[in-house]
């Protein structure tokens, strides 16, 4: 007993400084400073996190001050990782749980991994995500959790060519889809379809890691020797792109936690809008939920639920929206896959089956009601157009066009078309519009505007 307590602690230890390990050490705080505090404040504090509050979450910018921005999603990503956390270690606090316990990451870490995991995505939400790959698909293509990392290890301001330069557990953390683009993608799919640039539908980007950060993915993965083989394998999709199958258990708790904010508070920013009613709330979701054949646990309470959310008070709303939120929390539980030999990866946070259902019952009403509806697509599209033009005037016109600091590492990196797509994805969407504007629109422009 004595030597398993011993041997726990000396693994323990090692694999703290491990994960605590960055591409270049910070510099000395003067008092021992939590690593992943650390990173949390680097995150907070960098200019791509600041940028999250110009960029579009579901609904377009300007509309309203009261809906969710990026920025504002992550916040409740951030807060809804740590919720999750906390309930898991409650929830597997006994010994016989230890290889459980252990690893649960603690508040500083998931908040970091939860407030960083969007800050890839371009201006015009997926609309320009979609864009920017039609621009880049034969030049390593653009996905938004791709471009995360990239901020994270390289663009960032925080070192000269490490990014934020986070700790190793942070970033595996950030790895949503640990394949590389090349393996992924189905080029076949972009072959196919009408290369205009009128409909972008069929450019919708693999999800993966881009290959010219393969560098920066070996250092993370560095600890999986035996494993990172299996961890970077995809599933084939006939007549789409590939798949990654796995992610760090870091990772499965952040993707829990984006999916509630996106199926819980998305919906709080629809009704309080006044997108959809009561009616269709009660025939896509309170029908679904009541189906006698179903056993889902919210049946009991989703009437109840329903006359707080459609009250017409923000507070009766918000006591239903937080309810909804611990449903889902309390609700997670976590399994060993049984296939690596590291727990970081052989661990996964799922939704027991039922509230996962539930879950993407709230996420196709949003899907089918707000996203997919014309006025949304409207403005979607609009903002892909523009990135577009954007991509396509400054690419043929880089020494004009690109910032002095862009236009250097162009040339420094013998016209990289990568250098271009950091700079339209880095822009919110009032600077894409109002750069789009001083290029095409006669009438506006000065050289004393500043964007």
């Amino acid at each position: 007993m004595e030597y398993d307590y011993y041997y726990r602690m000396i693994k323990k230890i090692t694999e703290v400084f491990m994960w605590e390990e960055r591409f270049k050490n910070a510099s000395d705080s003067g008092f021992n400073r939590n690593q992943f505090s650390r990173d949390r404040a680097r995150i907070i504090h960098s200019a791509s996190f600041r940028r999250l509050q110009g960029k579009t979450q579901v609904l377009g910018l300007g509309e309203s001050d009261f809906y969710r921005t990026r920025l504002t999603h992550s916040l409740e990503v951030a807060q809804i990782g740590s919720g999750i956390a906390e309930y898991l270690k409650s929830k597997y606090a006994g010994d016989e749980y230890w290889a459980i316990y252990n690893l649960i990451p603690e508040q500083n870490l998931i908040e970091s991994i939860g407030l960083a995991h969007d800050i890839g995505h371009p201006p015009f939400g997926h609309g320009g995500e979609v864009a920017l790959n039609y621009s880049m698909h034969n030049s390593g293509g653009f996905e938004g959790n791709a471009q995360t990392l990239r901020i994270c290890t390289k663009l960032g301001e925080y070192s000269e060519g490490e990014g934020l330069n986070l700790t190793r557990r942070t970033l595996l953390g950030l790895i949503k889809y640990p394949s590389f683009h090349n393996d992924v993608v189905n080029k076949f799919k972009y072959n196919a379809s009408d290369s205009s640039a009128i409909n972008l539908d069929s450019f919708k980007p693999p999800k993966c890691i881009y290959d010219c950060d393969k560098d920066q993915v070996d250092w993370i993965l560095r600890p999986f020797t035996n494993d990172r083989e299996m961890f970077m394998e995809y599933k084939n999709k006939k007549g789409d792109h590939s798949k990654s199958v796995f992610k760090s258990f870091d990772s499965s708790i952040m993707e829990l936690a984006d999916d509630i904010a996106y199926g819980v508070h998305d919906l709080e920013d629809a009704i309080a809008l006044r997108l959809v009613d009561e009616s269709l709330w009660n025939k896509q979701v309170v029908d679904k939920m009541t189906d006698p054949l179903k056993s889902y646990p919210l049946s009991e309470e989703i009437l109840s639920l329903t006359k707080l959310l459609f009250s017409g008070e923000n507070k009766t709303r918000k006591q239903a929206i937080s309810k909804l939120v611990h449903h889902f929390i309390v609700r997670v539980e976590v399994i060993f896959l049984g296939k690596f030999s590291h727990d970081l990866l052989d661990l996964e946070a799922v939704l027991c089956p039922n509230a996962k259902e539930e879950l993407n019952i709230l996420q196709e009403f949003i899907m089918s009601n707000v996203v997919r509806t014309p006025e949304v697509q409207t403005l979607e599209y609009k903002g892909q157009q523009m990135v577009v033009k954007l991509f396509d005037v400054i690419s043929n016109n880089p020494q004009r066009l690109l910032p002095k600091k862009y236009f250097e590492m162009y040339n420094n990196q013998n016209q990289n078309l990568r250098i271009i797509s950091d700079y339209i994805a880095g822009t919110t969407d009032d600077y894409a519009t109002r750069l789009y504007h001083k290029i095409f629109t006669p009438s506006s422009g000065s050289i004393f505007d500043r964007l």
